[in-house]
């Protein structure tokens, strides 16, 4: 009794500190080295020195994590104004924003990319609710019913689901689909908001499970009414660089939230082939065949959902750790940097997802 005593108040009194503790080194590096000082995330991989919806909806959600308020309103701001022509409510953000190669400025591509799009409305919809700004609420209503016009669809017997963004994505009775950009919580915190919600977050899981036969996240799938889910012509049967954010989103899923056991239970072949092979870079989601090394965005990525395998993965979980803290992402690393951001402070107990969606940062309740 006084050994599980000693050992809930060490849980306890750690969980305290990481509440206490308001300063985020790895949110700071990342704000420092990547935001402008106008509130726009720069991807300097490319020489475009391009800006994505993807970016700027990641670091709103990473700002609101850190209460980070006037860092929030400068991306929120900067987005508005260059992404979606001053209204969010009215327009889906362009995806695409950088360096023309007459040296002009601007959107270098203007249809929307609905993970964003969905990142950006939650993150709003959270905002308004924590930091209590009435038109952070109405905003991400707005921008709700937005993608509910634009970007949902009803794919014929199956049902309804989110499309990857508002045009290309259509053609032939085939409907193309990535599952990387349907996270659950996501989906059932806005489910609140009423049709179609409901129906999109009971089909997300669906989805996940039926286009990976064999337990791994393809990086993209299509919809056929006659065959089902199959490999996309385009992209085939990998997965990598997006599919990779599939056992995120899962692995960040609360206790109690709609089918998450089924889900864990699914894609545990990820959790054999990260023992026996370490991080893979790349899976074939039809044959399973894993190859490559992933980077060390990877480890951080699957670090929640080896977490929350079961304590048997607890050796696993470690090993991404001290990769992490051995070779961390480098300061302009953008996309390593962003799976660092979820993966990590997600481990580190910055926030949680609770049951019904709902964001639960350390800073508002410990």
């Amino acid at each position: 009794m006084l050994f599980s005593g000693l050992l809930l108040g060490l849980v306890l009194f750690t969980d305290v500190a990481v509440a206490d503790d308001v300063q985020w080194p790895a949110w700071e590096r990342f704000r420092d080295t990547l935001i402008s000082d106008n509130g726009r995330v720069i991807d300097r991989s490319d020489p475009r020195h391009i800006t994505t919806s993807e970016g700027q909806s990641y670091a709103l959600f990473f700002s609101l994590v850190a209460d980070d308020r006037d860092t929030f309103q400068q991306l929120l701001d900067w987005t508005q104004n260059n992404l979606a022509k001053g209204d969010l409510g009215v327009i889906l953000p362009s995806w695409l924003w950088g360096r023309r190669e007459n040296g002009d400025w601007n959107v270098l591509d203007a249809n929307s990319a609905a993970d964003a799009d969905l990142w950006l409305a939650y993150t709003l919809l959270e905002a308004g609710r924590l930091w209590q700004r009435r038109d952070y609420r109405v905003l991400g209503i707005r921008l709700a019913a937005r993608i509910a016009d634009a970007e949902v669809t009803t794919l014929p017997g199956f049902g309804k689901l989110l499309l990857p963004g508002r045009e290309g994505f259509v053609a032939d009775d085939a409907w193309r689909i990535n599952p990387s950009y349907l996270p659950p919580q996501l989906l059932t915190r806005l489910s609140e908001l009423g049709a179609p919600w409901p129906e999109v977050a009971a089909n997300a899981p669906r989805l996940l499970i039926n286009s990976s036969p064999l337990g791994l996240a393809p990086d993209w799938t299509q919809w056929s009414p006659g065959s089902a889910w199959n490999p996309d012509p385009k992209h085939g049967s990998q997965g990598d660089y997006d599919a990779i954010r599939v056992y995120l989103w899962l692995g960040m899923l609360a206790d109690g939230a709609d089918r998450r056991q089924a889900l864990l239970k699914h894609f545990a072949p990820m959790r054999e082939i990260v023992r026996r092979h370490g991080v893979p870079e790349r899976v074939d989601a039809l044959s399973g065949e894993a190859a490559g090394h992933g980077n060390v965005g990877f480890s951080a990525a699957l670090l929640p959902f080896l977490v929350a395998s079961s304590n048997a993965e607890a050796p696993l979980a470690e090993a991404q750790r001290q990769r992490l803290a051995a070779d961390p992402p480098a300061t302009n690393a953008y996309y390593s940097q962003t799976l660092m951001l979820f993966g990590r402070g997600w481990d580190e107990g910055r926030y949680r997802f609770a049951a019904d969606g709902r964001l639960e940062p350390a800073w508002e309740s410990p």
